[in-house]
């Protein structure tokens, strides 16, 4: 018993003429005929009563017409599914950002995922940055937004942005501009850094900046959340180095003071990874 044979009886079940539903079908008359005996013979049940001028369901017939319905519409819509996950439509998928694109890239890219696969289920992650490939490579996500270069040869890697640093200050602090920055004004300041993993390309870049002004890289507080550490300078507790995009977050009580210094946007993915919806998604980034 096949697939085919049950379509085939579902069909002449409903028509209850051989000719009319083996043209429906697209097979010939005898053909239909011989699908219909094979199950019968399989089940060892008479499915229908026939002559030479009609065709009448028999009791088992009838029944099995019932049940047959019922599980081929629900193998259709599981079939229908499973197609749609082929196509990369529906699925779960786990994606690991920094906070820093909270407000600003996230949910511009997550309301078009939505606007194309409004089946999709996410999961949004925030990892340090040791821990990206490990994820990646090991299957705990499917890719991530980072602001770190990456090296591995299992992993791709692709440039979406740029934006500026900046400092991040009190907003009654007495920095003002770029103009206001130099090694005097900011080298007695208190900083609120992110966590100083040396491996990391992000933190090169704020080790550039302090080289840049002459000043120490010195850190009291120190947290992977620039959400965190903006609370901490908004109470005063010291200054920070963050991207440019935290200024999108609302934040009031603080100012944002562009720097020289640029950091960069990555997107990172597992190479020759077979999941459709992957795929799908990287082409809407």
């Amino acid at each position: 018993m096949d697939l085919h044979q049950l379509k085939y009886f579902l069909a002449l079940a409903k028509e209850l003429h051989f000719w009319n539903t083996a043209a429906k079908m697209n097979i010939t008359q005898s053909a239909l005929s011989r699908q219909i005996q094979a199950l019968e013979n399989e089940l060892d049940v008479q499915l229908f009563y026939r002559d030479k001028r009609n065709v009448k369901l028999t009791p088992a017939g009838k029944f099995l017409q019932e049940q047959w319905a019922l599980e081929i519409n629900q193998l259709e819509s599981v079939h229908q599914m499973a197609k749609q996950i082929h196509l990369g439509a529906y699925g779960k998928i786990r994606m690991a950002h920094p906070d820093s694109i909270s407000s600003s890239i996230l949910p511009d890219f997550l309301e078009k995922v939505l606007d194309h696969y409004p089946h999709l289920e996410l999961e949004l992650i925030q990892l340090p940055y040791e821990n990206q490939d490990e994820y990646l490579l090991n299957y705990k996500i499917d890719f991530a937004f980072t602001r770190d270069i990456n090296h591995s040869l299992s992993i791709n890697s692709r440039l979406i942005s740029s934006e500026k640093l900046t400092l991040v200050v009190p907003w009654d602090h007495p920095l003002s501009s770029p103009e206001d920055i130099s090694s005097q004004s900011i080298e007695n300041e208190r900083f609120i850094l992110t966590v100083n993993d040396y491996e990391s390309s992000y933190n090169r870049h704020i080790r550039e900046v302090f080289s840049f002004y002459n000043i120490s890289q010195k850190s009291y507080i120190m947290s992977e959340f620039g959400s965190t550490i903006i609370s901490l300078v908004k109470k005063g507790l010291g200054i920070s180095i963050l991207p440019k995009s935290y200024a999108k977050n609302g934040n009031t009580g603080v100012k944002f003071i562009d720097l020289p210094f640029e950091t960069n946007l990555f997107v990172i993915w597992r190479k020759n990874d077979p999941n459709p919806i992957v795929n799908n998604l990287l082409k809407l980034i």
